[in-house]
């Protein structure tokens, strides 16, 4: 299985916060912001940060995605 990641990119632009300013607000690392982008598998913990920032459940900011 594979994580898609775009719905996050989604909110972000929505509310109209820049990369940078939401990795700082949810302290994740540059890697991290980067496997996020990458749509690589990241931490839980990691997840129910930004989804506590964002005031969303983790299936408002990503999908999980049959690999074909």
């Amino acid at each position: 299985m594979l994580v898609n990641c775009r719905k996050l990119w989604v909110i972000l632009a929505e509310i109209e916060i820049s990369k940078v300013k939401f990795s700082a607000d949810v302290g994740i690392s540059a890697v991290t912001l980067t496997k996020l982008n990458k749509n690589e598998l990241v931490a839980l913990s990691v997840l129910v940060r930004i989804c506590h920032v964002l005031k969303c459940d983790i299936g408002d900011i990503m999908e999980v995605v049959p690999e074909e």
